[in-house]
């Protein structure tokens, strides 16, 4: 028996006001991402796979359609609860890392389980995580001290210590030279192996998406 779907998308749109200009951003989109599955989406710059990673995590509402996400519908929540959820159900991973220069890497991922108010420890589990990342020895060390790809490694582990169900990835080898990238892509999926963990990877490297289970390709705004 197949996992339920963790993600349904339906006919979601997307439009952007610029000046008098409308930009549709996302055209209808249809998608449907199985607990447990690793997907990248695929598409040159402009495709509206950014805009469709917005709207999943949260972070900007969608003009119509709808989104479930773990079975809750976003558009049915008011703004604290998308907060909720992004603090619980949803991580994320960005391309620039977005690690606050002024803590070290332990507390740049402390303070994602202080702001979900939870325990700021580590379990034997997370534990593992670090390890299977290669940081524990780097988490006493500011970003300044950090290379790009271990920067790239305290982010996933941040996106991934309150165990969301959904881990989602926006170009996370972008800024990384390519034996970095490939190290980061062979970790996100052997935590979505290990883990359990569904990953939403966006990207517009075709060699990244190769580490996914499914590539999902976008174009003008429609998933093609």
């Amino acid at each position: 028996m197949s996992e339920p779907a963790i993600i349904e998308v339906k006919d979601l749109t997307k439009t952007y006001q610029v000046g008098d200009v409308p930009v549709h951003a996302l055209r209808g989109v249809n998608l449907e991402v199985r607990k447990g599955e690793f997907v990248a989406i695929i598409g040159a710059s402009g495709s509206g796979k950014s805009t469709l990673f917005h709207v999943l995590g949260g972070l900007t509402p969608a003009t119509s359609g709808s989104v479930h996400i773990n079975g809750r519908d976003l558009a049915g929540m008011t703004n604290a609860e998308r907060t909720d959820l992004r603090k619980t159900a949803v991580g994320f991973v960005f391309q620039k890392y977005n690690l606050l220069p002024t803590l070290t890497a332990e507390e740049n991922i402390r303070i994602v389980q202080y702001i979900a108010g939870r325990p700021t420890a580590f379990d034997a589990g997370f534990q593992e995580v670090l390890r299977l990342l290669g940081i524990e020895d780097r988490l006493k060390h500011k970003p300044r001290a950090l290379s790009g790809g271990q920067q790239q490694r305290v982010a996933i582990a941040r996106g991934v210590v309150n165990s969301p169900a959904i881990l989602l990835a926006d170009e996370p080898t972008g800024n990384l030279d390519s034996e970095n990238s490939a190290a980061v892509l062979r970790l996100i999926r052997d935590l979505n192996h290990r883990l359990g963990q569904t990953v939403l990877m966006i990207t517009h490297d075709s060699d990244a998406a190769s580490y996914a289970d499914r590539i999902v390709k976008m174009r003008d705004g429609c998933i093609v």
